[in-house]
């Protein structure tokens, strides 16, 4: 019935029980977990307050305490775990500015965002649905809990969310509730960069990314992005994809190879993005733009980074839609590659500085040992200590 994760979690849940406080799991996982979903973080609700957590549980990190959240690590794994609360006004549009703890879980279910996300379940299993979320859940409808308008002001963030399960899920939204979206969404600019991205990142990866898109445009949330609230033909191109992109990596990379102008050092400030996340665009613009002058090279295949295989499919395939390129190409050649890193070159920087004793350090080394990659895996020169160094010899390196 229950995944591994969902069975230490009942572990948790038993323990609070123990000590006479009622305790559910709430939230995604329980939607998820209703729609035969792969479920990810599990949430619990609690009577217990975050003080008694602390007492009953050895590993108990006070990450939203103020907020009434802890996160127990339990068995490897980490539940977060929050009391039961209702909240005060939302002055700085995205935290309550007081919360009040209570003992039962009703009202704490009324303060949640969406209907299909303000389902509680006992550890027996047992649904506990006060606003018709698993009707919403059969019906495949998004609708806010109570009043859509409240809902939104007190974080803008949920109109997002609402466009996320949107792709995620293939769910409509409810009219009343894009109704209200678009009454506030001026809100959005209130936010955050880092909230939007989050956000976003998820929504790209949708399986239903097209009719995400539609409420996108729809709406006119896009106007209120960055950069694409300055470029709305780029949006609009983007907003024509139709399959999913599984990191905002992808999607920098797209947005640049779409209106190069754009650079990705632009794209990535303006989304507060990670130096993982620009490193990971400039990978696959680069090679996309290789690609797309010299085809598909052994060399390509060796210096783009395995992990992003997949990616560099799923953007090529956006970019030119008659790409013919197959992740199982890629593989292929891959196989047939005499080295498949610099780390199994039969030379070494070290080496280098050996063979040229009087050369000063520099960039030069490095430069060579992308010509020797560059020979070994295009023109077929021996992987061998004295071949190489013989090659080195007839071909000695520039340095200015």
């Amino acid at each position: 019935m229950y995944n591994e994760s969902f069975q230490k979690a009942i572990k948790v849940i038993e323990r609070i029980e123990g000590y006479h406080h009622q305790a559910f799991f709430v939230g995604g996982c329980v939607r998820d977990y209703l729609l035969n979903r792969p479920v990810g973080d599990i949430d619990i609700a609690t009577s217990a307050t975050p003080e008694f957590l602390q007492e009953i549980f050895h590993n108990v990190i006070p990450v939203g305490i103020e907020h009434g959240t802890v996160i127990v690590r339990f068995e490897k794994e980490s539940f977060e775990v929050t009391t039961f609360r209702v909240d005060g006004s939302y002055s700085d549009q995205r935290h309550p500015d007081s919360v009040t703890y209570i003992d039962k879980i009703d009202k704490d279910l009324a303060r949640r965002d969406f209907t299909i996300n303000a389902l509680a379940m006992s550890r027996h299993g047992a649904i506990i649905d006060l606003f018709q979320g698993k009707q919403d859940l059969e019906n495949r409808i998004i609708r806010t809990v109570g009043n859509g308008r409240e809902r939104f002001m007190e974080d803008p963030l949920r109109i997002i969310r609402a466009l996320r399960f949107s792709s995620q899920l293939g769910f409509k939204i409810d009219e009343t509730t894009l109704r209200h979206m678009k009454q506030v969404k001026q809100q959005i600019g209130n936010l955050a960069i880092e909230r939007i991205t989050n956000e976003f990142t998820k929504f790209f990866a949708g399986n239903y990314i097209s009719q995400g898109c539609t409420y996108l445009r729809d709406t006119g949330v896009y106007k209120y992005l960055p950069v694409f609230k300055d470029h709305e033909q780029l949006f609009h191109d983007v907003a024509s994809i139709k399959q999913p992109l599984y990191s905002f990596g992808e999607v920098m990379a797209v947005c640049h190879l779409l209106k190069p102008s754009l650079n990705i050092s632009m794209w990535t400030k303006a989304w507060k993005c990670s130096n993982k996340v620009k490193n990971e665009a400039i990978q696959l613009s680069m090679h996309i733009d290789t690609w797309k002058k010299l085809g598909v090279s052994p060399l390509l295949v060796y210096q783009l980074p395995e992990y992003l295989y997949e990616s560099f499919v799923r953007v090529a395939s956006i970019v030119d839609p008659t790409s013919p390129i197959q992740l199982t190409d890629l593989w292929g050649i891959y196989e047939t590659l005499p080295i498949k890193s610099r780390t199994e070159l039969a030379v070494n920087g070290n080496d280098i500085i050996r063979l040229f004793p009087s050369y000063k350090k520099g960039p030069w080394i490095n430069d060579l040992l992308n010509n020797l990659e560059k020979q070994i895996v295009l023109h077929g020169l021996p992987n061998q200590y004295e071949t190489i160094k013989e090659w080195i010899k007839w071909n000695p390196p520039e340095i200015s």
